[in-house]
């Protein structure tokens, strides 16, 4: 499978594209005003405890306090809070944690109001972003994403991912894990580290190492509350999470952005940097070339197409999400009802699983398959759902079908919800539309002035005005042609609304 990562840069946010054998499968926004990203490390100052909660609201500059259980404080929060309080105060400058005394772990069940008092500073990692009214979700077990491992401070375990299953792999990463890792620091080995040598883990664990060292050098001038440890900017984070052998193309269409991820793959994976390309056409932007846009528009409605007339359809309230899967005029060769159902049925279990990841959906999802009578069908339709999620890097868990064909998933939420208006505005605002016709003449107008100044001339527009340029014989373009001796180059825009059309010359700047 080929995967392409296609990033779209702009001056208020930046886009990025998940392709996979050119179907877009995951999309992410990063925008320049998000001070809360999920694995940001705050100096945060407790508000108040709140035993009836077993929490605490803790100040870390969001409008709205942050949430802080007890059971996400972690058992060594009190060794937390007192190499905190030395280190702001300045009585501890040795951010190694081999010669640090270590308090005994606290009961895990035990309340909040002894664990934490207000205006005690703490170190906090934001595990879910601001959603709606909330704010955010945050933890004091603290942890440092790498490229092959997570440094866990206030730790000494060795976990591995359970995805190796090769027991002689993990036992090799076990053993060196134990040789390299500093004292008092946990680790988490990740599934890309399968295979590794010692020499590139213990570059990633030292790369980690000195997050840390330089994190804690800013606790002792921080004022409170603010950020001590960003995450990796998104770009960074998503390859760090991501990349892998079988990426065959990273295109981006800023310089500056481009020269970052360049620097950064050629330290994760020095013999990919050859894959990344910096997209530079004025005419057409970079989401339009890769069919991004379009992919878009028809992802992301209420309603969603697939195969042979079946289709789906995603409705939202305030608890859950439900999906519908319909089978439409479908109209095949399958011998009766039951193998209808499953075909359809498997079909929307890909699309849904797309949908997931795509929206980033959380929360409860139910599903309403089409009833299937037969048991092992039911378990086909199952198995192959799991499968298709067994890429989701999500938390979720699968309920098996219900008697009325019901399956339930619960999938975790980490930052609000992708969610993408396909419906356009009325161009018009007495709620008519001018006619194709309207609009051709008006470009009309203005084309044989433009064809006699500019050698080469391209006209982007919306698809419908597209195809009714260039369709028929002769199409209209073709009378240009025959009128003005130059051919008019057509680009179809997804992006554009129906009004819309540019005309550009032939260095791609465009022609007032």
């Amino acid at each position: 499978m080929n995967k392409e990562l296609i990033i779209r840069s702009s001056s208020s946010e930046v886009v990025f594209a998940l392709l996979k054998d050119g179907k877009l499968t995951e999309l992410y926004k990063e925008k320049d005003h998000n001070k809360f990203s999920v694995g940001d490390i705050m100096l945060a100052k407790i508000r108040k405890p709140v035993p009836g909660l077993n929490a605490a609201f803790v100040n870390v500059g969001y409008e709205k306090d942050a949430f802080l259980h007890y059971h996400d404080l972690g058992p060594k929060i009190t060794s937390l809070l007192k190499f905190v309080k030395r280190v702001s105060t300045g009585k501890l400058r040795d951010y190694a944690l081999k010669n640090f005394q270590f308090d005994p772990e606290i009961d895990k069940d035990g309340s909040i109001a002894d664990a934490l008092h207000p205006n005690q500073s703490l170190l906090v990692q934001i595990v879910k972003e601001p959603i709606s009214t909330k704010g955010p979700r945050i933890s004091s077990e603290l942890s440092l994403a790498g490229r092959f491992l997570v440094l866990v401070p206030f730790s000494d375990r060795i976990s591995i991912s359970q995805k190796i299953e090769n027991k002689t792999e993990k036992s090799r990463l076990k053993k060196l894990m134990e040789t390299i890792k500093p004292k008092g620091f946990g680790v988490i080995i990740r599934t890309v580290a399968e295979g590794k040598t010692i020499s590139e883990l213990e570059q990633d664990l030292q790369s980690l190492y000195n997050r840390w060292v330089a994190m804690c050098k800013k606790i002792q001038k921080a004022p409170l509350p603010s950020k001590v440890l960003s995450e990796l900017n998104r770009a960074s984070s998503i390859l760090r999470d991501l990349f892998d052998d079988s990426f065959s193309g990273i295109y981006v269409d800023d310089e500056t952005l481009f020269l970052e991820i360049k620097d950064y793959v050629h330290q994760i994976a020095p013999e990919k940097t050859s894959i990344i390309k910096l997209y530079q056409s004025p005419q057409q932007p970079i989401f339009e070339h890769f069919g991004i846009e379009r992919q878009i528009k028809t992802s992301f409605g209420k309603t969603i197409s697939m195969s042979k007339g079946a289709y789906l359809v995603i409705e939202h309230t305030e608890a859950l999400h439900v999906i519908d899967v319909n089978s439409g005029n479908r109209s095949n060769k399958a011998k009766n009802q039951e193998d209808t159902a499953l075909e359809v049925n498997l079909i929307a279990a890909t699309e849904i699983a797309r949908q997931l990841r795509l929206r980033d959906m959380g929360g409860i999802i139910v599903i309403d398959f089409i009833d299937m009578n037969r048991i092992e069908h039911r378990k086909t339709l199952f198995d192959h759902l799991r499968e298709e999620m067994r890429d989701d890097k999500a938390k979720h868990k699968i309920l098996p079908p219900s008697k009325f064909g019901l399956i339930q998933i619960t999938r975790q939420r980490v930052r609000p919800e992708m969610n993408i208006e396909t419906l356009e505005e009325n161009p018009s605002p007495n709620g008519l539309v001018e006619p194709p016709i309207v609009l051709i003449n008006k470009i009309s107008d203005r084309i044989e002035k433009i064809v006699r100044e500019n050698k080469r001339v391209t006209i982007s527009a919306h698809p419908f005005i597209a195809a009714y340029l260039t369709n028929g014989f002769p199409s209209i373009r073709t009378k240009w042609f025959l009128d003005y001796k130059k051919w008019v180059k057509i680009l179809p825009q997804d992006a554009y609304t129906y009004l819309e059309y540019r005309f550009h010359d032939q260095d791609g700047n465009l022609i007032q």
